[in-house]
Order: C-alpha cells, then sequence, then structure tokens
C-alpha cells in the first residue's frame, strides 16, 4: 500500500495541473492530508461512495497521463543517472568513459 501511495503522490505532483480543482481538493486531502473517505464526504456534503468513486478514477486518469507523458518515469531515469555519476566521480580515479557514458544516457531522457 505504501508503494502505491509513493507513486500516486509522485503522479500527482507532476500531473496535478491537468486535474479539476475537485480532483485535486479530493486527491490532496486524501493523499496528502490523510483524510478518510469519510471525512472527506462530510466536507464536501456527498457520499463516501462518490468520493471513492472520484479518487478512484483520477489515480486511473493520473495513470493515464503517466503512460502518455512518462514524466515520473524520466524522473526516476535521472535520478538513477545522478546518482550512478556521483559514484563515478568520487571513484579514485573517476573513469572518464563511463562518466561521457552516463552523461549521455542523460541527456538521451530529454
Amino acid at each position: 500500500m505504501l508503494e502505491k501511495t509513493t507513486r500516486i503522490n509522485y503522479l500527482y505532483d507532476f500531473y496535478h495541473s491537468l486535474l479539476t480543482e475537485k480532483q485535486q481538493s479530493y486527491m490532496s486531502l486524501y493523499y496528502l492530508d490523510d483524510y478518510s473517505l469519510g471525512e472527506i464526504a462530510e466536507e464536501y456534503d456527498v457520499s463516501r461512495q462518490a468520493v471513492y468513486d472520484n479518487i478512484k478514477r483520477t489515480e486511473a486518469m493520473l495513470e493515464e497521463y503517466e503512460e502518455k507523458l512518462l514524466l515520473l518515469q524520466k524522473f526516476q531515469g535521472r535520478v538513477a543517472l545522478l546518482g550512478k555519476i556521483k559514484e563515478l566521480i568520487n571513484s579514485d580515479p573517476p573513469p572518464k568513459q563511463a562518466l561521457l557514458d552516463a552523461v549521455a544516457e542523460l541527456e538521451k531522457l530529454d
């Protein structure tokens, strides 16, 4: 569950501007502020089922955006490559070709 929550939080960070205000609010309350479905339903004077359905639809939309735009995948690739570059820089002596290869991979991500 924690892995799914972390993924949804990342997707929300990247794609929240593509959501409606209501979707943003529900997702923010549920995933960032840790509100329960019942608390959100009470806040908006709707049923718990309506909140659940909205959140599930929004999660699916975020996954579709990621399928098409790959912002999270590219971000994770950059993080991994930057870690590799830092590791290579700290080795003695730094392997120049390996560093150049890692930089080339980083450039291909954009």
